[in-house]
């Protein structure tokens, strides 16, 4: 956890420093470790604990998981050495809602799994500019 009671790797001081007038997607980057760091099967294993125990704090800030799914290799551009296993689109409806997950003590639980699981996770914060997703009345 960092200083502020997030993930050690959450920076909390970018995110808001961003405008929040909206939805925002969190683009999700993740490679796993073979074995999970506790010894309960592999990093995939520990993720999905991870993913479990988070399914409820996603729906109680009123974020969404838009996608998910295997990362095959870059159709374009070069990665250089980083080669992701998993990408998970997840939109919530502010900037404001994922900072209060991702600080919560409930989320510190959760967390576990995913250090205990992933070897690197980079989140990109994205604005939205576009999307076939109507904007509910919470996020106007």
């Amino acid at each position: 956890m960092n200083a502020a009671g997030g993930p050690k790797e959450l920076n909390e001081a970018l995110v808001r420093s961003l405008p929040d007038n909206g939805p925002v997607v969190m683009v999700n980057l993740l490679r796993f470790k073979k074995h999970s760091a506790d010894g309960d099967g592999s990093g995939w294993n520990a993720y999905e604990r991870y993913s479990k125990a988070i399914s409820p704090l996603l729906k109680g800030v009123g974020a969404t998981i838009l996608w998910a799914g295997n990362a095959e290799g870059a159709a374009y551009g070069d990665l250089g050495t980083k080669r992701w296993e998993f990408v998970v689109l997840v939109r919530y409806p502010s900037r404001k809602a994922f900072l209060g997950m991702v600080t919560s003590p409930e989320y510190a639980q959760a967390n576990v799994h995913r250090e205990n699981g992933v070897d690197d996770h980079v989140i990109l914060s994205t604005t939205e500019t576009y999307s076939k997703f109507p904007r509910t009345a919470v996020e106007r």
